[in-house]
Protein backbone atom coordinates (compact mmCIF):
# COMPACT_ATOMS: atom_id res chain seq x y z
CA UNK A 1 0.00 0.00 0.00
CA UNK A 2 1.44 3.34 -1.07
CA UNK A 3 1.98 5.94 1.62
CA UNK A 4 1.04 9.56 1.32
CA UNK A 5 3.55 12.37 1.76
CA UNK A 6 4.70 12.60 5.36
CA UNK A 7 3.74 15.66 7.32
CA UNK A 8 5.93 17.16 10.07
CA UNK A 9 5.02 15.79 13.45
CA UNK A 10 2.70 13.12 12.06
CA UNK A 11 3.14 9.49 11.26
CA UNK A 12 2.76 8.57 7.58
CA UNK A 13 -0.70 7.38 6.59
CA UNK A 14 -1.60 4.94 3.88
CA UNK A 15 -3.94 5.80 1.04
CA UNK A 16 -6.63 3.56 2.49
CA UNK A 17 -6.14 5.11 5.91
CA UNK A 18 -6.51 8.61 4.48
CA UNK A 19 -9.95 7.79 3.16
CA UNK A 20 -10.82 5.73 6.20
CA UNK A 21 -9.90 8.56 8.54
CA UNK A 22 -12.38 10.85 6.89
CA UNK A 23 -15.04 8.19 7.36
CA UNK A 24 -14.22 7.38 10.96
CA UNK A 25 -17.35 9.09 12.26
CA UNK A 26 -19.39 5.95 11.64
CA UNK A 27 -18.63 3.19 14.12
CA UNK A 28 -18.31 -0.42 13.04
CA UNK A 29 -21.58 -2.30 13.17
CA UNK A 30 -21.35 -4.59 16.15
CA UNK A 31 -17.80 -3.55 17.01
CA UNK A 32 -15.03 -5.27 15.04
CA UNK A 33 -15.71 -6.12 11.40
CA UNK A 34 -17.33 -9.53 11.04
CA UNK A 35 -16.67 -11.87 8.13
CA UNK A 36 -19.28 -12.39 5.44
CA UNK A 37 -22.37 -10.26 4.94
CA UNK A 38 -21.98 -8.09 8.05
CA UNK A 39 -18.42 -7.17 7.01
CA UNK A 40 -19.62 -6.22 3.54
CA UNK A 41 -22.43 -4.11 4.98
CA UNK A 42 -20.00 -2.39 7.33
CA UNK A 43 -17.66 -1.63 4.44
CA UNK A 44 -20.55 -0.32 2.35
CA UNK A 45 -21.75 1.89 5.22
CA UNK A 46 -18.26 3.32 5.61
CA UNK A 47 -18.01 4.06 1.91
CA UNK A 48 -21.41 5.74 1.86
CA UNK A 49 -20.42 7.91 4.83
CA UNK A 50 -17.38 9.23 2.99
CA UNK A 51 -17.16 13.03 2.74
CA UNK A 52 -17.00 12.71 -1.06
CA UNK A 53 -20.10 10.52 -1.41
CA UNK A 54 -22.36 13.50 -2.22
CA UNK A 55 -19.84 14.72 -4.78
CA UNK A 56 -19.76 11.44 -6.70
CA UNK A 57 -23.50 10.83 -6.38
CA UNK A 58 -24.28 14.18 -8.02
CA UNK A 59 -21.67 13.80 -10.75
CA UNK A 60 -22.75 10.22 -11.49
CA UNK A 61 -26.50 10.82 -11.57
CA UNK A 62 -26.16 14.01 -13.61
CA UNK A 63 -24.08 12.17 -16.20
CA UNK A 64 -26.48 9.22 -16.31
CA UNK A 65 -29.62 11.35 -16.67
CA UNK A 66 -27.98 13.53 -19.31
CA UNK A 67 -26.91 10.53 -21.42
CA UNK A 68 -30.31 8.85 -21.06
CA UNK A 69 -31.96 12.13 -21.99
CA UNK A 70 -29.89 12.55 -25.16
CA UNK A 71 -30.65 9.00 -26.29
CA UNK A 72 -34.36 9.34 -25.57
CA UNK A 73 -34.63 12.79 -27.18
CA UNK A 74 -33.15 11.29 -30.35
CA UNK A 75 -35.54 8.35 -30.23
CA UNK A 76 -38.64 10.41 -29.39
CA UNK A 77 -38.01 13.23 -31.87
CA UNK A 78 -36.60 11.50 -34.94
CA UNK A 79 -39.97 11.07 -36.70
CA UNK A 80 -41.39 14.55 -36.16
CA UNK A 81 -37.94 16.06 -36.63
CA UNK A 82 -37.66 14.47 -40.06
CA UNK A 83 -41.18 15.63 -40.91
CA UNK A 84 -40.66 19.23 -39.80
CA UNK A 85 -36.95 19.84 -40.51
CA UNK A 86 -36.02 17.22 -43.09
CA UNK A 87 -33.52 15.56 -40.75
CA UNK A 88 -34.10 12.96 -38.06
CA UNK A 89 -31.27 14.46 -36.03
CA UNK A 90 -32.29 18.14 -35.98
CA UNK A 91 -33.79 18.19 -32.46
CA UNK A 92 -31.13 15.83 -31.11
CA UNK A 93 -28.23 17.90 -32.44
CA UNK A 94 -29.77 21.03 -30.96
CA UNK A 95 -30.12 19.27 -27.61
CA UNK A 96 -26.54 17.96 -27.82
CA UNK A 97 -25.28 21.48 -28.51
CA UNK A 98 -27.01 22.84 -25.44
CA UNK A 99 -25.76 19.86 -23.42
CA UNK A 100 -22.21 20.82 -24.37
CA UNK A 101 -22.80 24.43 -23.35
CA UNK A 102 -24.40 23.29 -20.10
CA UNK A 103 -21.54 20.94 -19.28
CA UNK A 104 -19.00 23.73 -19.71
CA UNK A 105 -21.11 25.88 -17.41
CA UNK A 106 -21.46 23.03 -14.91
CA UNK A 107 -17.70 22.49 -14.77
CA UNK A 108 -17.13 26.20 -14.15
CA UNK A 109 -19.92 26.26 -11.55
CA UNK A 110 -18.43 23.25 -9.77
CA UNK A 111 -15.13 25.10 -9.33
CA UNK A 112 -16.67 28.25 -7.84
CA UNK A 113 -16.34 28.81 -4.12
CA UNK A 114 -19.26 29.47 -1.80
CA UNK A 115 -18.12 33.08 -1.52
CA UNK A 116 -18.49 33.48 -5.28
CA UNK A 117 -22.00 32.00 -5.23
CA UNK A 118 -22.94 34.59 -2.63
CA UNK A 119 -21.54 37.36 -4.81
CA UNK A 120 -23.43 36.08 -7.87
CA UNK A 121 -26.79 35.73 -6.10
CA UNK A 122 -28.23 39.22 -6.59
CA UNK A 123 -26.75 39.82 -10.09
CA UNK A 124 -28.05 36.46 -11.36
CA UNK A 125 -31.61 37.10 -10.22
CA UNK A 126 -31.45 40.72 -11.40
CA UNK A 127 -30.45 39.67 -14.92
CA UNK A 128 -33.09 36.91 -14.95
CA UNK A 129 -35.87 39.29 -13.86
CA UNK A 130 -34.79 41.86 -16.45
CA UNK A 131 -34.84 39.26 -19.21
CA UNK A 132 -38.20 37.99 -18.00
CA UNK A 133 -39.60 41.52 -18.25
CA UNK A 134 -38.30 41.84 -21.83
CA UNK A 135 -40.54 38.99 -23.02
CA UNK A 136 -43.45 41.45 -22.92
CA UNK A 137 -41.71 43.86 -25.30
CA UNK A 138 -43.26 43.59 -28.79
CA UNK A 139 -40.79 42.08 -31.24
CA UNK A 140 -38.67 40.50 -28.51
CA UNK A 141 -41.08 38.19 -26.72
CA UNK A 142 -42.47 34.99 -28.18
CA UNK A 143 -45.59 33.01 -27.26
CA UNK A 144 -45.61 29.22 -27.33
CA UNK A 145 -48.50 27.07 -26.25
CA UNK A 146 -50.31 30.05 -24.80
CA UNK A 147 -47.34 31.10 -22.63
CA UNK A 148 -45.37 34.27 -23.30
CA UNK A 149 -42.09 33.29 -21.70
CA UNK A 150 -39.52 33.26 -24.51
CA UNK A 151 -37.11 35.84 -25.86
CA UNK A 152 -36.28 35.79 -29.55
CA UNK A 153 -32.50 35.92 -29.96
CA UNK A 154 -32.19 34.92 -33.62
CA UNK A 155 -34.49 33.51 -36.28
CA UNK A 156 -33.87 30.00 -34.96
CA UNK A 157 -32.75 30.57 -31.36
CA UNK A 158 -34.85 31.60 -28.36
CA UNK A 159 -34.25 31.88 -24.62
CA UNK A 160 -36.63 31.10 -21.75
CA UNK A 161 -35.70 33.56 -18.96
CA UNK A 162 -38.05 31.91 -16.47
CA UNK A 163 -35.57 29.03 -16.28
CA UNK A 164 -32.85 31.46 -15.17
CA UNK A 165 -35.09 32.84 -12.44
CA UNK A 166 -35.02 29.44 -10.72
CA UNK A 167 -31.32 29.44 -9.92
CA UNK A 168 -31.44 33.19 -9.16
CA UNK A 169 -34.28 32.72 -6.67
CA UNK A 170 -32.46 29.81 -5.02
CA UNK A 171 -29.34 31.91 -4.47
CA UNK A 172 -31.07 35.12 -3.38
CA UNK A 173 -33.45 33.26 -1.06
CA UNK A 174 -30.51 31.47 0.55
CA UNK A 175 -28.53 34.72 0.85
CA UNK A 176 -31.39 36.61 2.49
CA UNK A 177 -32.35 33.89 4.95
CA UNK A 178 -28.74 33.06 5.85
CA UNK A 179 -27.90 36.71 6.56
CA UNK A 180 -31.13 37.26 8.52
CA UNK A 181 -30.95 34.01 10.45
CA UNK A 182 -31.14 35.72 13.84
CA UNK A 183 -34.27 37.64 12.80
CA UNK A 184 -36.30 34.83 11.22
CA UNK A 185 -38.88 34.98 13.98
CA UNK A 186 -39.63 38.63 13.28
CA UNK A 187 -41.89 39.09 10.28
CA UNK A 188 -41.02 42.76 9.89
CA UNK A 189 -37.27 42.16 9.91
CA UNK A 190 -36.56 39.02 7.89
CA UNK A 191 -39.33 37.79 5.62
CA UNK A 192 -41.71 40.55 4.60
CA UNK A 193 -39.31 43.37 3.62
CA UNK A 194 -36.78 41.10 1.93
CA UNK A 195 -37.88 37.68 0.67
CA UNK A 196 -41.56 38.42 -0.01
CA UNK A 197 -41.00 41.31 -2.48
CA UNK A 198 -38.28 39.37 -4.31
CA UNK A 199 -40.46 36.26 -4.61
CA UNK A 200 -43.54 38.29 -5.54
CA UNK A 201 -41.82 40.13 -8.42
CA UNK A 202 -40.11 36.99 -9.71
CA UNK A 203 -43.18 34.75 -9.60
CA UNK A 204 -45.50 37.57 -10.71
CA UNK A 205 -43.62 38.17 -13.95
CA UNK A 206 -43.76 34.47 -14.76
CA UNK A 207 -47.50 34.36 -14.04
CA UNK A 208 -48.14 37.37 -16.26
CA UNK A 209 -46.69 35.21 -19.05
CA UNK A 210 -49.26 32.51 -18.11
CA UNK A 211 -46.61 29.90 -17.22
CA UNK A 212 -48.26 28.24 -14.22
CA UNK A 213 -45.90 25.24 -14.25
CA UNK A 214 -42.76 27.32 -13.78
CA UNK A 215 -44.56 29.46 -11.18
CA UNK A 216 -45.36 26.34 -9.14
CA UNK A 217 -41.69 25.33 -9.23
CA UNK A 218 -40.68 28.82 -8.06
CA UNK A 219 -43.21 28.61 -5.21
CA UNK A 220 -41.71 25.25 -4.23
CA UNK A 221 -38.25 26.85 -4.16
CA UNK A 222 -39.45 29.63 -1.85
CA UNK A 223 -41.12 27.12 0.47
CA UNK A 224 -38.00 24.94 0.57
CA UNK A 225 -35.57 27.74 1.40
CA UNK A 226 -37.90 28.97 4.15
CA UNK A 227 -38.21 25.50 5.64
CA UNK A 228 -34.47 24.80 5.45
CA UNK A 229 -33.72 28.17 7.06
CA UNK A 230 -35.89 27.30 10.04
CA UNK A 231 -38.60 29.90 9.53
CA UNK A 232 -41.12 29.61 12.40
CA UNK A 233 -44.01 27.27 11.74
CA UNK A 234 -46.69 29.97 11.80
CA UNK A 235 -44.93 31.92 9.06
CA UNK A 236 -44.32 28.81 7.00
CA UNK A 237 -47.97 27.73 7.24
CA UNK A 238 -49.10 31.24 6.33
CA UNK A 239 -46.83 31.22 3.27
CA UNK A 240 -48.13 27.80 2.19
CA UNK A 241 -51.71 28.99 2.64
CA UNK A 242 -51.06 32.11 0.57
CA UNK A 243 -49.49 30.02 -2.19
CA UNK A 244 -52.50 27.68 -2.21
CA UNK A 245 -54.92 30.60 -2.46
CA UNK A 246 -52.87 32.11 -5.28
CA UNK A 247 -52.85 28.82 -7.20
CA UNK A 248 -56.62 28.46 -6.76
CA UNK A 249 -57.22 32.00 -8.05
CA UNK A 250 -55.00 31.39 -11.07
CA UNK A 251 -56.90 28.21 -11.93
CA UNK A 252 -60.36 29.72 -11.42
CA UNK A 253 -59.58 32.77 -13.55
CA UNK A 254 -58.32 30.76 -16.53
CA UNK A 255 -60.76 28.76 -18.65
CA UNK A 256 -57.95 26.65 -20.09
CA UNK A 257 -56.55 25.71 -16.67
CA UNK A 258 -60.04 25.13 -15.30
CA UNK A 259 -60.83 22.72 -18.13
CA UNK A 260 -57.62 20.78 -17.43
CA UNK A 261 -58.41 20.48 -13.74
CA UNK A 262 -62.05 19.55 -14.39
CA UNK A 263 -61.12 16.88 -16.93
CA UNK A 264 -58.48 15.47 -14.61
CA UNK A 265 -60.81 15.35 -11.59
CA UNK A 266 -63.72 13.86 -13.53
CA UNK A 267 -61.71 10.86 -14.67
CA UNK A 268 -64.10 10.44 -17.60
CA UNK A 269 -62.07 12.25 -20.24
CA UNK A 270 -60.75 9.35 -22.30
CA UNK A 271 -61.09 10.67 -25.85
CA UNK A 272 -57.66 10.38 -27.51
CA UNK A 273 -58.68 12.97 -30.08
CA UNK A 274 -60.28 15.45 -27.69
CA UNK A 275 -59.13 17.89 -25.05
CA UNK A 276 -57.48 15.09 -23.04
CA UNK A 277 -55.68 13.67 -26.06
CA UNK A 278 -52.17 14.29 -24.78
CA UNK A 279 -52.82 12.69 -21.39
CA UNK A 280 -54.62 9.73 -22.97
CA UNK A 281 -51.87 9.05 -25.50
CA UNK A 282 -49.32 9.30 -22.69
CA UNK A 283 -51.13 6.51 -20.87
CA UNK A 284 -51.38 4.56 -24.15
CA UNK A 285 -47.60 4.76 -24.45
CA UNK A 286 -47.06 3.43 -20.94
CA UNK A 287 -49.62 0.66 -21.52
CA UNK A 288 -48.00 -0.37 -24.82
CA UNK A 289 -44.63 -0.59 -23.10
CA UNK A 290 -45.90 -3.03 -20.51
CA UNK A 291 -43.31 -4.73 -18.34
CA UNK A 292 -40.30 -4.76 -20.64
CA UNK A 293 -41.05 -2.17 -23.33
CA UNK A 294 -41.28 -2.44 -27.10
CA UNK A 295 -37.59 -1.72 -27.60
CA UNK A 296 -35.50 1.41 -28.04
CA UNK A 297 -36.67 3.34 -31.10
CA UNK A 298 -39.81 1.23 -31.59
CA UNK A 299 -42.37 3.61 -30.06
CA UNK A 300 -45.66 4.00 -31.92
CA UNK A 301 -46.86 7.08 -30.04
CA UNK A 302 -43.95 9.21 -31.25
CA UNK A 303 -45.35 8.98 -34.79
CA UNK A 304 -47.22 12.28 -34.24
CA UNK A 305 -49.78 10.66 -31.95
CA UNK A 306 -48.38 12.00 -28.68
CA UNK A 307 -47.79 15.78 -28.65
CA UNK A 308 -44.48 16.94 -27.12
CA UNK A 309 -43.16 13.38 -27.06
CA UNK A 310 -39.55 14.58 -26.83
CA UNK A 311 -40.31 17.30 -24.31
CA UNK A 312 -42.97 17.28 -21.57
CA UNK A 313 -44.04 13.67 -22.24
CA UNK A 314 -40.66 12.04 -22.77
CA UNK A 315 -41.26 9.90 -19.66
CA UNK A 316 -44.13 8.23 -21.54
CA UNK A 317 -41.77 7.32 -24.41
CA UNK A 318 -39.25 5.96 -21.91
CA UNK A 319 -41.99 3.75 -20.46
CA UNK A 320 -43.12 2.64 -23.91
CA UNK A 321 -39.69 1.78 -25.26
CA UNK A 322 -37.82 0.70 -22.12
CA UNK A 323 -40.74 -0.57 -20.07
CA UNK A 324 -41.03 -0.60 -16.31
CA UNK A 325 -37.25 -1.02 -15.74
CA UNK A 326 -36.60 2.15 -17.73
CA UNK A 327 -39.04 4.21 -15.70
CA UNK A 328 -37.70 2.77 -12.44
CA UNK A 329 -34.16 3.75 -13.43
CA UNK A 330 -35.29 7.36 -13.94
CA UNK A 331 -37.08 7.38 -10.58
CA UNK A 332 -34.06 5.81 -8.87
CA UNK A 333 -31.68 8.42 -10.30
CA UNK A 334 -33.84 11.27 -9.02
CA UNK A 335 -34.00 9.50 -5.64
CA UNK A 336 -30.19 9.46 -5.62
CA UNK A 337 -30.14 13.21 -6.34
CA UNK A 338 -32.52 13.70 -3.41
CA UNK A 339 -30.21 11.65 -1.18
CA UNK A 340 -27.15 13.65 -2.23
CA UNK A 341 -28.92 16.98 -1.66
CA UNK A 342 -30.12 15.85 1.75
CA UNK A 343 -26.57 14.87 2.67
CA UNK A 344 -25.32 18.33 1.74
CA UNK A 345 -28.09 20.02 3.73
CA UNK A 346 -27.51 17.87 6.82
CA UNK A 347 -23.69 17.80 6.76
CA UNK A 348 -22.73 21.31 5.65
CA UNK A 349 -21.64 23.84 8.24
CA UNK A 350 -22.50 26.85 6.07
CA UNK A 351 -26.08 28.10 6.41
CA UNK A 352 -26.08 29.55 2.90
CA UNK A 353 -25.05 26.19 1.44
CA UNK A 354 -27.70 24.34 3.40
CA UNK A 355 -30.51 26.65 2.28
CA UNK A 356 -29.41 26.84 -1.36
CA UNK A 357 -29.02 23.06 -1.59
CA UNK A 358 -32.55 22.64 -0.20
CA UNK A 359 -33.87 25.11 -2.77
CA UNK A 360 -32.13 23.32 -5.63
CA UNK A 361 -33.48 19.99 -4.39
CA UNK A 362 -37.04 21.36 -4.32
CA UNK A 363 -36.59 22.77 -7.81
CA UNK A 364 -35.27 19.61 -9.48
CA UNK A 365 -37.35 17.05 -7.60
CA UNK A 366 -40.49 19.20 -7.57
CA UNK A 367 -40.29 19.70 -11.31
CA UNK A 368 -39.66 15.98 -11.85
CA UNK A 369 -42.68 15.10 -9.69
CA UNK A 370 -44.94 17.52 -11.59
CA UNK A 371 -43.76 16.16 -14.94
CA UNK A 372 -44.01 12.47 -14.06
CA UNK A 373 -47.26 12.98 -12.17
CA UNK A 374 -48.86 14.52 -15.27
CA UNK A 375 -47.65 11.69 -17.51
CA UNK A 376 -49.01 8.89 -15.29
CA UNK A 377 -52.27 10.71 -14.57
CA UNK A 378 -51.74 11.62 -10.92
CA UNK A 379 -51.67 15.34 -11.77
CA UNK A 380 -53.26 17.47 -14.49
CA UNK A 381 -51.14 18.33 -17.50
CA UNK A 382 -49.26 21.47 -16.45
CA UNK A 383 -46.38 21.57 -18.89
CA UNK A 384 -42.95 21.42 -17.31
CA UNK A 385 -39.97 19.45 -18.69
CA UNK A 386 -38.33 16.50 -16.97
CA UNK A 387 -35.00 17.87 -15.64
CA UNK A 388 -31.91 16.77 -17.61
CA UNK A 389 -34.01 14.43 -19.79
CA UNK A 390 -36.58 16.45 -21.76
CA UNK A 391 -35.62 18.48 -24.82
CA UNK A 392 -35.19 22.19 -24.20
CA UNK A 393 -32.02 24.24 -24.30
CA UNK A 394 -32.74 26.85 -21.61
CA UNK A 395 -33.99 24.26 -19.13
CA UNK A 396 -31.06 21.92 -19.78
CA UNK A 397 -28.34 24.57 -19.44
CA UNK A 398 -29.87 26.04 -16.28
CA UNK A 399 -30.34 22.62 -14.66
CA UNK A 400 -26.74 21.68 -15.43
CA UNK A 401 -25.63 24.94 -13.82
CA UNK A 402 -27.64 23.98 -10.74
CA UNK A 403 -26.01 20.55 -10.65
CA UNK A 404 -22.60 22.19 -10.95
CA UNK A 405 -23.54 24.42 -8.03
CA UNK A 406 -24.46 21.33 -5.98
CA UNK A 407 -21.09 19.77 -6.86
CA UNK A 408 -19.43 22.96 -5.61
CA UNK A 409 -21.40 22.68 -2.37
CA UNK A 410 -20.53 18.98 -2.04
CA UNK A 411 -16.85 19.90 -2.13
CA UNK A 412 -17.36 21.97 1.02
CA UNK A 413 -18.46 19.00 3.15
CA UNK A 414 -16.00 18.49 6.03
CA UNK A 415 -13.08 16.44 4.71
CA UNK A 416 -14.22 16.39 1.07
CA UNK A 417 -11.80 19.00 -0.27
CA UNK A 418 -8.82 17.24 1.30
CA UNK A 419 -9.73 13.86 -0.17
CA UNK A 420 -10.44 15.27 -3.64
CA UNK A 421 -7.17 17.21 -3.58
CA UNK A 422 -5.17 14.15 -2.48
CA UNK A 423 -6.56 11.61 -4.91
CA UNK A 424 -4.87 12.91 -8.10
CA UNK A 425 -1.53 12.63 -6.32
CA UNK A 426 -2.39 9.15 -5.11
CA UNK A 427 -3.20 8.02 -8.65
CA UNK A 428 -0.03 9.60 -10.01
CA UNK A 429 2.17 7.86 -7.45
CA UNK A 430 0.41 4.54 -8.05
CA UNK A 431 1.06 4.78 -11.79
CA UNK A 432 4.72 5.57 -11.12
CA UNK A 433 5.07 2.30 -9.20
CA UNK A 434 3.61 0.11 -11.96
CA UNK A 435 6.73 -0.11 -14.27
CA UNK A 436 8.93 -1.10 -11.36
CA UNK A 437 6.56 -3.87 -10.37
CA UNK A 438 6.50 -5.19 -13.93
CA UNK A 439 10.31 -5.30 -14.05
CA UNK A 440 10.36 -7.44 -10.92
Amino acid sequence: MTSTIDRPGRAPRSVGAADGGARSRVADVGGAAQPGLSSSLTSLARRFDSPVTSYYLIVGTTTALLLIGLVMVLSASMVTSYKDDGSSYAVFLNQARFAGIGLVGAVIAARLSVAWWKRLAIPSLGVAVLLQALVFVPGLGLSKGGNRNWLKLTSTLSLQPSELTKIGLVLVGALILANKRALLGRVSHAIVPYLVPVAAVTIGLVLVGHDLGTALVLIAIVGAVMYAAGVPGRLFVAAVGAAAVLAAVLVLTSANRMDRITNWLSGSCNDPNGECGQAVHGLYALADGGWWGVGLGASKEKWSWLPEAHNDFIFAIIGEELGLPGTFIILALFAVIATACYRIVSRSTDQFVRIAAAGAMAWILGQAMINIGAVIGLLPVIGVPLPLVSAGGSALVTTLLAMGMLVSFARTEPGAAEILAARPGVIKRSLAVLPRRRQR
